[in-house]
């Protein structure tokens, strides 16, 4: 008796302690994964943010991934380097996806205790975007989330975080 007792208040637990799932499927979110290694190799950044986007798919968001060592983006600070000199750029290309995102996840390894050197040039992109003016006036960064992942060891995380 004392055992089915026992049974009984831990599933009632269990069932207090589920939570519901909350319907975010109006959020859209980006990873962007800063890898270093090219887009048919597996990396640990990868699989890292796979599972934080399995979090936000689980949740409703929906979900879009990519890995700029897969795209011919030049470097620089304007939106678009052709402009400026490159024969091709992708940035102007792939852009809207970021745009179109509420949430972005820079994904990146840590190299030297610095984040890499795809994650800097994603960086140096995004500020190039930075002048840009949503139909309210406001920066076109305005209400949108972002937040990184970082793989490696723990040397640099805090810098490459910040």
């Amino acid at each position: 008796m004392a055992e089915s007792s026992r049974t009984t208040r831990r599933r009632e637990s269990e069932a207090e302690n589920e939570t519901e799932v909350e319907d975010y499927s109006e959020l859209r979110a980006i990873f962007v994964n800063c890898t270093l290694k090219p887009p048919e190799q597996p990396s640990h950044t990868a699989l890292l943010l796979d599972a934080s986007a399995q979090i936000m798919r689980k949740h409703g968001v929906r979900v879009d991934e990519l890995r700029p060592t897969a795209h011919a983006i030049a470097p620089g600070v304007y939106s678009d380097m052709t402009e400026h000199g490159w024969p091709r750029d992708e940035w102007p290309a792939l852009w809207p996806r970021i745009l179109g995102a509420d949430i972005v996840v820079l994904g990146t390894p840590i190299w030297l205790g610095e984040p890499s050197s795809v994650c800097r040039l994603v960086i140096e992109r995004l500020y190039a975007m930075s002048g840009e003016l949503n139909d309210k006036g406001q920066s076109v960064f305005y209400g949108r989330v972002a937040g990184t992942v970082v793989t490696g060891n723990e040397d640099g995380i805090k810098h490459c975080a910040a």
